[in-house]
């Protein structure tokens, strides 16, 4: 015998499908039109039983969860790579990440409800609602601003080029509008006519604003540095068994030193590429430190992850999560600058509350028996004979203002981005294309060319408006080298000059929406 479902259940299932479909606009997959699921969660925040901002809250929530397990499921990956031991931990993450990150789109539906806004402008007063609480996502308890709706849009194309003004969280407020709109589209009469038209009019604005923007690239010049970008693709579980330093050392070493037309200027090794620390590896007697040098042409650069050990605060040492810049000179290497990663990756390379977790024997559960330390405030780097660089360690890529913050304390501007990142956490899921298309949004909002070296893809060389330099990737489970020129940097966007001035507008005329509306109803 069927049960039928009740209303009740009917909108739980639709508000699980629109985060669903929403989630799908983002790679790999693509499906743009997914952003149309904004107007379907509209509709369900703003109707509801007897109890209507606990059902809003509960709606966006349930499409939270289904926009974050599409976008988060390679959370599971990592807990795969032992997981004899691990592996059960591996539905209580996605559901924890999902589940969590949801609350904040169930403030949104509920914050959207408590407004009550009638008539077509309410579509902006969502948007704004949703906006907010995805700007909050990235900025609450270190943040993780994972997939906004604004980075929907590949990057490259002609919408993505908006985040040059107002960055990917302008860029969502725009997003969640358009598709916010679609729901209007079933509106009888005038409104169905003035939704259609605005759309049309939106979707022209963005694709015409970055049109015109990319026919004004630059041509890269034929005397830029010429880069290597070395993906080792070493599986995971592979590379940290201790006995295996040596051939790990002499698979980057091999890809580092194979020939070319044009020697490299600098060559450049992914986030956490060898499975020691690098002062162990540079220490006087070690047989790395001369192979090396070998490796290495005079003049010659190379940056790579690698984790090293510093003097603790409280006696003991630090360990960094860093990029270490070494130069090849007639004596042997030196190094030239070394940047420390300033946003670490909660449960991943650190734990909160860790010295309390450590007494209530919660750590050992998390197999992380020593925390990474932060390092200081962000600025670029000037390591001899390389332009001046923003590096972006992994999870760092994903913060819009993360390198304009870093130039305006250095008081000097890159001129070129460096993501080196250990994507092969995500396994063969669709993390590493997510990541790359996160990470290519901050070229287009500093203005900035973007390099990518990852252990097992995807890597690439991505030029100031967010796309890939044609030829230049490894995808993945490839392993090979690229040998690519640094594309110019552009002059500084508005972006980069003002930040999220941008959403900070859109939001006022979002709340400015909501406020009259108020008003007029109680006149």
């Amino acid at each position: 015998m069927k049960l039928p479902l009740t209303p009740a259940w009917r909108a739980r299932i639709l508000a699980v499908v629109a985060g669903v479909g929403a989630g799908l606009a983002h790679p790999p997959l693509g499906l743009i039109i997914g952003i149309a699921a904004y107007g379907l969660l509209m509709w369900l925040a703003e109707t509801g039983g007897p109890r209507p901002l606990r059902s809003a809250f509960f709606r966006g929530w349930l499409a939270g969860v289904g926009y974050f397990a599409v976008g988060t499921h390679w959370i599971t990956e990592p807990f795969m790579v032992d997981a004899a031991n691990q592996g059960w931990m591996a539905p209580i993450a996605l559901l924890a990440m999902s589940g969590g990150l949801a609350l904040f789109w169930g403030l949104a539906a509920l914050i959207y409800r408590l407004a009550d806004v009638k008539g077509a402008w309410r579509v902006l007063v969502f948007a704004g609602a949703l906006a907010l609480c995805e700007w909050l996502r990235g900025h609450v308890l270190t943040g993780f601003p994972w997939n906004l709706p604004g980075e929907a849009w590949r990057a490259g194309s002609a919408p993505s080029q908006m985040a040059s003004v107002v960055g990917a969280y302008g860029l969502s407020w725009i997003t969640i509008a358009l598709g916010a709109a679609t729901a209007l589209l079933w509106t009888p009469g005038r409104t169905r006519l003035a939704a259609g038209t605005a759309i049309v009019a939106a979707l022209a604005g963005l694709y015409g604003f970055g049109a015109l923007r990319l026919a004004t690239a630059k041509a890269t010049a034929a005397d830029a540095p010429m880069v290597r970008l070395v993906q080792a693709n070493i599986d995971q579980k592979d590379k940290w068994k201790p006995e295996n330093l040596d051939m790990v050392f002499s698979t980057y070493v091999g890809l580092t030193t194979q020939a070319s037309q044009v020697r490299p200027d600098i060559v450049i090794w992914p986030e956490g590429a060898l499975p020691a620390v690098i002062d162990d590896l540079l220490a006087p007697g070690s047989p790395y430190v001369l192979r090396l040098t070998e490796a290495l042409a005079p003049g010659q650069t190379l940056m790579m992850g690698a984790n090293r050990v510093g003097p603790g605060a409280k006696g003991g040492v630090d360990y960094f999560n860093s990029l270490v810049v070494l130069r090849r000179e007639a004596p042997g290497l030196r190094v030239t600058g070394f940047y420390d990663k300033h946003r670490l990756v909660p449960f991943g390379e650190f734990l909160p509350l860790g010295d309390l977790a450590t007494r209530l024997g919660i750590r050992s559960l998390v197999h992380m028996p020593e925390d990474f330390t932060a390092g200081p405030p962000p600025r670029p780097i000037h390591p001899q004979g390389v332009p001046a660089l923003q590096p972006l360690i992994c999870y760092e890529a994903l913060f819009p203002g993360f390198a304009s913050a870093a130039a305006k304390r250095g008081g000097q501007r890159a001129q070129w981005l460096l993501n080196v990142s250990n994507d092969a956490w995500f396994g063969a899921s669709s993390g590493p294309w997510q990541h790359l298309n996160i990470a290519a949004y901050r070229a287009i909002e500093e203005g900035l060319p973007i390099a990518r070296a990852t252990p097992t893809g995807v890597s690439t060389m991505i030029d100031a408006y967010g796309g890939p330099i044609l030829g230049a990737r490894l995808t993945l489970g490839e392993q090979g080298i690229i040998d690519v020129r640094l594309p110019p940097a552009l002059a500084r966007t508005v972006y980069s000059r003002f930040g999220d001035g941008g959403l900070a507008i859109m939001l006022l005329l979002s709340a400015s929406i909501a406020v009259a509306g108020r008003i007029r109803r109680a006149h």
